[in-house]
């Protein structure tokens, strides 16, 4: 069974952990996560969940305390945005390095400076390759819902590799959406006892956790490996997403192919952008214009075979990018989506729209341009710009 409730990107999030019920949760408050945790305090302070929580003194000491916390050999979430990610920096890649199964919503939220609160995707981009997987939302459901399998993918043995589940800051997480809720028991159920591997508090099976591993080591193996089981997480998310379905009715992959199959030009996108996109689709449809859109949900694992099946027929594709990498050819994501299709020996013409920085709105008159600007490299065959910057003062 489940019901419909109106909640906020942010309180969804919540929810999803009140129903996990994890172990131990560290956290510092940061815009716009802050009121994930809060919400969540307040399950603590009812006696609701059996959660130890830990308000530390920074977003450092935050990821350091679950680390110690996961290793210990307990279930374990926090949450985070913007800075506070970047001051974790170090210590993310300490938990992806001890394959530790810590669960992380990161709230979007541009990087300073200029000081700004609103949402771009340069936080969670900046983190790509520290070995977490990255799980983005288009709205509070799907918030919601990769919360619940995150916790599944990351404890998978395997996996055992820390997650993040995304949401853009304000336009998901302070904005109130229906939102259909699973049962408690249910989820108990889904997500299963938490079953620790190599524990420290196990003293009659005493191990090492982060000793030193240098020149004449085994540091170069164990990223290898790491890298395989990046690769191995896909078929776990698969499953995880199906077997989701199972009880929820909401099924999920690696991404959302709308009005894709038969179109001739089509944009991709990550997040909540994806719902104004979908209306632009369908206005251009109605016209008789077979325009479609890819809405990608995984970004690590990078689903590479699935992305190119999914836009090797297309003419030409626009690929919007909440974040710039400054000093590149391109968006974080541009670059990933035109290499991909880099051995196609017919390949669409991709052009890069950099878009939204700093919480700037994107509607759809914006995304009709880029439509409109597919148009025109599929008759002339050729692009005027492959960078672009859309909503930019110039």
């Amino acid at each position: 069974m489940s019901k419909a409730l109106a909640l906020t990107g942010n309180g969804a999030c919540a929810f999803a952990m009140r129903q996990i019920n994890p172990d131990v949760v560290a956290a510092y408050p940061i815009t716009p996560q802050t009121t994930i945790v809060e919400e969540f305090s307040s399950y603590v302070a009812d006696g609701l969940v059996d959660t130890e929580l830990i308000c530390v003194e920074s977003e450092h000491s935050a990821m350091s305390s679950c680390i110690g916390a996961s290793a210990a050999g307990v279930r374990v979430m926090t949450a985070t945005s913007s800075q506070g990610l970047a001051l974790m920096w170090e210590m993310l890649y300490i938990a992806s390095g001890l394959r530790l199964p810590i669960v992380m919503h990161n709230v979007n939220r541009t990087l300073s400076a200029p000081i700004n609160i609103h949402c771009d995707h340069s936080d969670s981009m900046g983190a790509r390759d520290s070995g977490w997987i990255q799980i983005y939302s288009e709205n509070a459901q799907e918030a919601y819902d990769n919360t619940i399998q995150a916790v599944r993918i990351a404890e998978d043995p395997k996996v055992r590799l820390p997650v993040m589940v995304l949401l853009d800051g304000f336009v998901i997480s302070h904005a109130i959406d229906r939102v259909e809720v699973i049962d408690d028991e249910v989820v108990k159920s889904f997500i299963g006892d938490f079953k620790p591997i190599y524990p420290l508090l196990d003293w009659e099976n005493p191990v090492t956790v982060g000793s030193f591993d240098g020149l004449y080591g085994y540091f170069f193996e164990t990223k290898r490996m790491q890298a395989e089981v990046m690769e191995r997480a896909k078929m776990v998310i698969k499953k995880v997403g199906n077997d989701y379905g199972k009880v929820s009715g909401r099924s999920y992959g690696f991404f959302e192919a709308y009005r894709l199959d038969d179109a001739e030009v089509g944009i991709i996108v990550l997040g909540s952008t994806a719902g104004t996109a979908k209306v632009v689709v369908d206005n251009l449809r109605d016209k008789g214009i077979p325009v479609g859109l890819l809405k990608l949900r995984v970004f690590r694992p990078f689903p590479l075979v699935e992305i190119v099946e999914a836009l090797n027929h297309l003419k030409a594709l626009a690929v919007l990018d909440r974040a710039d990498s400054i000093g590149s050819f391109g968006g974080p994501l541009f670059t990933e989506i035109r290499s991909s299709l880099y051995d196609l020996s017919m390949r669409p013409l991709v052009v890069n729209y950099i878009y939204g920085l700093g919480g700037r709105d994107i509607d759809e008159l914006q995304i009709m341009k880029v439509f409109s600007d597919l148009q025109d490299i599929q008759e002339t065959g050729q692009a005027k710009k492959a960078i672009n910057y859309l909503g930019v003062r110039e």
